[in-house]
């Protein structure tokens, strides 16, 4: 069955949640909660929700919202994971073994999945012995694991794979720029691969470096050192101090700039055009909006929370506003980042230390501004506006929940924040 899936399937699942999550939807179907009733009569093939549906039903209905065919199919590749994440040949061999179809298929079950099938899956992960035991047994996805080896810096995995023929390809660098992984980049170039994107162009990797979804500050500071020292001379401003990760080049600017941390900031000066950013603003892939920001709130969606310190020992004020544009919109501080932020949306868990670091410095937990933010990549890419709130209403407002810190909600709810 080939179906929208109405759900995420995780990359490492739990079967077992998964049956709690079967449950819940059965629950939730008899009480006649009309979102799974709907989800039944749209999934479901025969049974009605008046036909007092059965845990199987749920299951079946469960298994389709994720875009797999039905339970068992979810079940197996819930049990090949588990086993490749083990590292354990033994176990996917008999699976595979099995079901000769599971060693092409995507591991995850899911028709779009780009961690592969059971080989490409395992290089994602580092379980080498079951990408030795799967070529044995004829998978031939080699080329595909390699990238997704380098892609997570699996570098064992990936010189394994480069072993068994698997060979760097014209953009193979912007998987290690997607993930901020420096290993893996080192790796690829180490191997005399071009610094392009697959076009050929040498400018894109930088660009995808500075407006990806990931957040990893060392490994985007080593990214970043190593296409200064092997391919290109970055700009000595500011904001790409920041994005270096850089306090000596920052202290040298605000040593020449005494108003540097009440400076404000354009798109384009956090995401220079001249090194391969987007013209369209909302391929930088960030939380809380940047346009027009403090070095401050740069810190607080790219993860710099060392420099976030630092710039607050050294001057910086707390409460520092972003500029606010034409249309009425910006006026906000570092603690709304902290609310709503990219960080907290790639798993970077404990990001509200940045709202206690702020509230430590005497943060106003109630200023009030008007922002605007479009998405990318996300079910809704449409712009949304929010007037004159404060921190703790834009996030509980916010259109997306995924990128609202539940944590910071509470912080500020528990600190006298008002929406």
């Amino acid at each position: 069955m080939s179906t929208e899936p109405n759900r995420h399937f995780p990359v490492h699942p739990n079967l077992e949640q998964l049956r709690h999550q079967a449950k819940d939807l059965l629950k939730s179907v008899l009480s006649g909660d009309p979102n799974a009733t709907e989800e039944f009569l749209q999934l479901h093939p025969r049974v009605k929700t008046a036909d007092a549906p059965k845990l199987a039903d749920a299951q079946l209905v469960l298994a389709r919202s994720y875009g797999i065919s039905d339970w068992p199919r979810l079940a197996e590749a819930c049990n090949l994971i588990d086993a490749i994440r083990a590292n354990d040949p033994d176990l996917v061999r008999d699976l595979v073994t099995r079901n000769p179809r599971l060693l092409t298929e995507n591991a995850r079950a899911t028709e779009q999945c780009n961690w592969g099938p059971p080989m490409s899956y395992a290089a994602n992960v580092g379980s080498n012995s079951v990408i030795e035991m799967l070529k044995f047994l004829g998978a031939e996805d080699v080329q595909h694991a390699f990238e997704r080896a380098c892609l997570q810096g699996r570098l064992e995995s990936a010189k394994l794979l480069y072993a068994m023929g698997a060979r760097p390809e014209v953009g193979s660098v912007m998987g290690p720029c997607e993930t901020l992984n420096d290993d893996g980049l080192v790796f690829l170039l180490d191997l005399g691969t071009s610094f392009t994107d697959e076009k050929g162009d040498s400018l894109a990797p930088v660009g995808l470096l500075l407006q990806t979804y990931t957040r990893n500050p060392n490994g985007k500071h080593g990214c970043l050192e190593t296409v200064q020292q092997r391919v290109m001379e970055l700009t000595n401003t500011a904001p790409m101090a920041v994005h270096r990760g850089l306090q000596d080049l920052l202290e040298a600017h605000l040593l020449n700039d005494p108003e540097l941390f009440t400076r404000t900031y354009s798109h384009h000066e956090i995401y220079p055009l001249a090194l391969g950013c987007s013209e369209d603003p909302s391929y930088a892939l960030h939380g809380t909006p940047l346009s027009g920001g403090t070095l401050l709130q740069m810190c607080v969606d790219f993860d710099e929370y060392e420099l976030a310190v630092w710039m607050l020992k050294s001057g910086a004020r707390v409460d520092a506003k972003a500029a606010v544009d034409a249309d009425g919109f910006g006026g906000h501080t570092a603690v709304f980042g902290t609310v709503v932020s990219q960080p907290y949306r790639s798993h970077c868990r404990g990001h509200e230390r940045f709202l206690q670091l702020f509230m430590d410095r005497g943060a106003d937990l109630n200023l009030r501004a008007s922002l605007r933010k479009e998405l990318r990549f996300v079910a809704d890419e449409t712009l949304h506006e929010y007037r004159d709130v404060t921190p703790l209403g834009w996030g509980e407002q916010f259109h997306d929940q995924e990128w609202v810190n539940p944590a910071a909600i509470k912080l500020l709810r528990t600190h006298g924040g008002t929406a």
